[in-house]
């Protein structure tokens, strides 16, 4: 740049180093950016496993445990309700039971081209869309602890 008088101004450039920004990057962020959620940024890689395998490891064997039950309650009231509509005891109103499902339908706006539920329901989808997205690592911990909470 040349001053009133002709001469050139030395201009000063701030010079970086990439390599140094890339190294202070945690992996997530490189990943996912930097709006990789508050648990990303509070703990470490390791911390979050921990914290995700252990909470899915309780969550996995207590759904085991109480999944065993209610499976045998919903079973066995099936199988007592079959017994006493075979008996006579029970009559079903089938067209009742279709206009239920129909007002069910209905209240789900269901699109009946797509099958796709819009609404309420893909709001939800996309919340938890996001927060795993957000907390990759905790939930991947959270998953593994759960699979090994089924198998325990």
């Amino acid at each position: 740049m040349a001053n009133k008088s002709g001469e050139k101004k030395d201009e000063l450039y701030e010079v970086l180093d990439l390599t140094e920004y890339a190294k202070q990057q945690r992996w997530w962020n490189k990943l996912f950016g930097k709006s990789s959620g508050p648990v990303a940024e509070k703990y470490s890689v390791a911390t979050q496993l921990a914290i995700g395998g252990a909470t899915g490891w309780c969550a996995g064997y207590l759904f085991k445990k109480v999944g065993k039950l209610a499976a045998t309650a919903v079973g066995g009231g099936f199988f007592l309700l079959q017994i006493a509509n075979h008996s006579g005891y029970i009559k079903v109103d089938w067209k009742r039971v279709n206009k239920d499902v129909n007002q069910a339908k209905h209240h789900l706006k269901i699109n009946n081209i797509t099958g796709k539920p819009s609404g309420k329901v893909t709001t939800k989808v996309e919340e938890v869309q996001t927060f795993v997205k957000k907390n990759a690592v905790l939930t991947g911990g959270f998953a593994a602890g759960f699979l090994l909470g089924m198998a325990s």
